[in-house]
């Protein structure tokens, strides 16, 4: 369950009497905070106070609602706007909707449990966020060089010398040891210690992998590419995209598809099988 903190609301309506049925509905729960604005400028001029979450009413006498959304979502993207709207165009939700809109509501009788859910859950959403975003500063903490390698002998201190060169550059890396020595920690700590952390690290085990589909596992493929093959798949490569792919064991590869894999790591282009473009 996800910590239910004080949740900042902007309500941006013209509508007075509109206005007055919102103050009643988010009056029904004190732990919001909640500050009402009239027109689009306005709400945008006061984004710097941080709401969580923002009311839209889509007619309003200065902006139409999705240039206010579109602002909106240049400022934060992360803010959850619900747009309520007396339209019941199914096209203009869709559109709002994909524009990044959390959430769309008709003035009609059913508004007042719909906005309360949609708070909650946009709540809920916010709350998701930021522990994902505490776990990655954990792990990058972990995964701190003097934190994650113990050691102060002369040979790690090499190697500490070696991760801070790495962690300041794109270049591919050959890390070389023993099986248990602690290859894929180094790739941890080079990973969460660059620009890319933010970005997926995926681990391969190649000797995990039945030779006739570890092409298909790095590279992905299209679908009807092989018997089989009964839709597209996006291979390891892809999935690491701005991040960091660690290819353990890689020596147990077969050597007609450690050519193909040489290529892709100096072209930095994939290509699905059966598929023609990069």
């Amino acid at each position: 369950m996800y910590e239910k903190d004080p949740v900042k609301i902007f309500v941006v309506e013209d509508d007075p009497a509109y206005t007055k049925f919102i103050k009643y509905v988010l009056s029904l729960n004190p732990d919001f905070d909640v500050e009402y604005f009239t027109s689009g400028k306005d709400c945008i001029s006061q984004l710097h106070k941080r709401p969580s979450v923002i009311t839209l009413d889509y007619s309003l006498p200065d902006m139409p609602g999705e240039k206010v959304l579109q602002q909106i979502r240049e400022f934060n993207p992360d803010i959850s706007v619900i747009i309520i709207s007396a339209q019941e165009k199914i096209g203009t939700a869709v559109e709002l909707l994909k524009a990044g809109a959390f959430d769309y509501i008709t003035k009609d009788e059913d508004a007042k449990n719909r906005i309360l859910n949609s708070i909650n859950n946009a709540r809920n959403k916010n709350s998701l966020i930021r522990e994902i975003d505490r776990l990655k500063q954990e792990i990058s903490v972990k995964y701190e060089f003097e934190k994650s390698i113990i050691g102060n002998s002369p040979a790690i201190k090499k190697v500490f010398e070696l991760l801070e060169k790495a962690v300041t550059t794109n270049i591919i890396v050959s890390i070389t040891g023993e099986t248990g020595t602690g290859k894929e920690l180094i790739a941890k700590a080079i990973h969460y210690n660059s620009k890319r952390k933010s970005k997926p690290f995926v681990a391969v085990n190649i000797a995990a992998i039945p030779r006739d589909l570890i092409e298909s596992e790095l590279f992905g493929h299209e679908k009807g590419a092989f018997t089989g093959a009964v839709s597209r798949r996006i291979g390891k490569f892809e999935e690491a995209e701005g991040g960091t792919i660690f290819l353990d064991e890689i020596g147990e590869m077969d050597l007609n598809l450690q050519a193909k894999l040489l290529r892709v790591l100096q072209e930095k282009e994939v290509t699905r099988i059966g598929n023609n473009h990069s």
